[in-house]
């Protein structure tokens, strides 16, 4: 491998913090060095990227999490993924004459998640107060960051719409009527008076600091922040990239009666490593699945730059997501057969369909008794849509329009071996109309359900949607190593790329991450307006031109994108003997690490 990096592996004993935006990861780091764990940090670092990539993520939005406890001894998933409220019904969006979930404004909405997540790690693992841990957050909405040429761009963009359509947002991303300059500073004061006032309200109880944070999470479910919501959906009628004004079908009560909880990781073995993922309501076994598919070809003997490894990748992603499409949804609400699609058994029969050439057809599993589900899928990937024009959804990266949103990522270890991977999103500035006062704009995640009957991600009232986000966790004799990526469908592509680089070709974890990625557009996307590219891959201009070559002579239908622009990974990772070690992308020149 070359000795030569875009960056230095972060490495030290004290603690790492690596994020999606400098700031974020400075903030993580100054919360370690003051005696915070990786909890505390982890909460700082995520209300402080809402601040900072408002584009990517927001209060209202969604947020997974896998973490290790060292008190606990244990990993576990912490879910704040807001279901679909109880009005939210295929019937009420049918009568609207719609076939999709729009992918931004009101009906898009499902109960707000992030928020109380970061809340409840705060007060069962964190050992700071509230203050301590949103001070920074406040300061930088309030004092004003250096807004990013990306979100600059993307507010100018959207800046007439916000005018015409959504006027509560042009109050805040375009206060004086224009959009801000690049790296201009940007103040947001609502969003930093609603964190101001969560604080207050818990630091006004008199009790210990787990009261306290119990006391903001009321304040936020059913106080003040909840008043503002409903006092502003009651008569909200908002135009959506479906072309129609809605309105939402959020209820205070969806609100009142939700929590974030914990759960269980789902695990496989992979080269000696155990990872950890969410459960099927994430897209997260995907990468289990690639990985079971994948233990039955020598990868080892593969060039990692050649087009015999991305070419058989790239075809077992594409049956890891065929099973994503067809099987996966809230396991609250469905029988979803993840032991069987998890079985080295059915691995290796799936491990036959990869051949020398590429696929072009959808091909899920055929589970006993969920044939019906195989063939629903397929029967949705040939159907055209036919829908155009903008959408606040999800992209793959910055070769897509910038009026989409996406994803943030953070991963944090501290000195005792604590460690938090994280992939918050949602609430996003383009998603949604601010909620006038608090600064920040509804979820639209809602998009990931399907408007038809019977399928474990059909829209339903109380389910969870199928979402992309996807932390991960993996432990080997002793070490840990918590990584991830914003990027959509791509995420689990682009994490499954980079950890079969660091453990089977001897690179670290930067130079697992500059080296250049692809992934597959075949499946059905996830986000609005649902599409299906049967055969497409995308991939960096930094593979040989015969390697592109050679994936188009299998069959693939290459796009290549422009330089640097495809994932945004992070990771960081606690060796046996101690030694932390951390790495961020160089692309699109947001994410740093930062450690001691």
């Amino acid at each position: 491998m070359s000795d030569f990096t875009t960056r230095p592996e972060i490495r030290g004993t004290f603690g790492v913090a690596t994020s999606t935006h400098w700031i974020a990861s400075a903030v993580g780091m100054s919360i370690l060095e003051k005696g915070g764990n990786a909890f505390d940090a982890a909460v700082a670092t995520a209300l402080t990227l809402q601040v900072v990539e408002p584009h990517l993520n927001g209060p209202a939005g969604d947020m997974p999490a896998i973490f290790h406890s060292v008190r606990a001894g244990r990993t576990e998933v912490l879910c704040a993924q807001g279901p679909a409220p109880r009005a939210a019904t295929i019937e009420h969006y049918r009568a609207q004459g719609l076939t999709l979930v729009p992918g931004s404004g009101l009906l898009a909405t499902v109960v707000p998640g992030a928020f109380d997540g970061w809340m409840l790690m705060l007060r069962d693992h964190g050992t700071m107060g509230l203050r301590e841990v949103l001070q920074p957050a406040i300061d930088y909405a309030r004092d004003g960051h250096p807004v990013l040429p990306r979100v600059s761009n993307m507010i100018a963009d959207l800046a007439g719409f916000f005018a015409q359509e959504w006027p509560s947002s042009a109050e805040v991303w375009t206060p004086d009527g224009r959009a801000p300059g690049p790296n201009t500073l940007f103040r947001n004061p609502d969003l930093a008076r609603t964190y101001e006032r969560l604080v207050e309200i818990g630091e006004a109880f008199d009790g210990p600091r787990e009261g306290q944070i119990d006391k903001t999470r009321e304040a936020w479910r059913s106080g003040f922040v909840a008043d503002a919501i409903f006092d502003y959906l009651a008569d909200a009628h908002v135009m959506d990239v479906s072309d129609a004004k809605h309105s939402a079908v959020l209820a205070r009560k969806d609100m009142e009666d939700w929590e974030a909880t914990y759960e269980p990781a789902l695990t496989c073995e992979y080269a000696g490593w155990t990872l950890h993922k969410t459960g099927p309501w994430g897209q997260g076994p995907v990468l289990l699945q690639a990985l079971a598919l994948l233990k039955g070809i020598d990868i080892a003997a593969m060039d990692p730059d050649g087009d015999e490894f991305v070419h058989t990748v790239i075809e077992a992603m594409k049956l890891a997501y065929a099973d994503r499409e067809a099987y996966y949804g809230d396991p609250d609400h469905s029988d979803i057969p993840i032991e069987y699609l998890l079985s080295d058994a059915y691995a290796q029969e799936r491990r036959k369909l990869i051949t020398a050439r590429a696929s072009h057809d959808q091909r899920p599993g055929r589970v006993p008794g969920f044939e019906h589900l195989a063939d629903a899928c397929i029967a949705r990937a040939a159907q055209d849509f036919g829908v155009t024009g903008v959408a606040a959804q999800e992209p793959t990266m910055a070769h897509l329009t910038e009026k989409r949103g996406d994803t943030v990522h953070l991963d944090i270890i501290d000195r005792w071996g604590n460690m938090v991977a994280s992939t918050p999103s949602g609430g996003w500035l383009q998603s949604s109309p601010v909620i006038p006062g608090l600064g920040f704009p509804l979820n639209s995640r809602a998009q990931m359900f399907w408007l038809e009957d019977g399928l474990p991600s059909s829209l339903a009232p109380g389910r969870r949607p199928r979402t992309t986000l996807t932390p991960s966790l993996a432990e080997k004799d002793g070490a840990r190593l918590v990584f991830g990526t914003p990027g959509g469908d791509q995420q689990d592509q682009w994490q499954l790329i980079w950890f079969l680089r660091f453990v089977h070709f001897g690179m670290n974890l930067q130079e697992a991450m500059d080296a250049p990625l692809f992934h597959s557009m075949h499946f059905q996307g996830s986000f609005y307006p649902r599409e299906a590219r049967p055969g497409e891959m995308m991939i960096e201009p930094a593979f040989d031109d015969h390697v592109i070559e050679a994936l188009r002579k299998r069959g693939h239908k290459v796009t290549v994108a422009e330089p640097w622009s495809v994932g945004r990974l992070t990771a960081a990772m606690r060796q046996a003997d101690g030694q932390l070690r951390a790495a961020a992308t160089p692309r699109m020149m947001q994410a740093y690490a930062v450690g001691r």
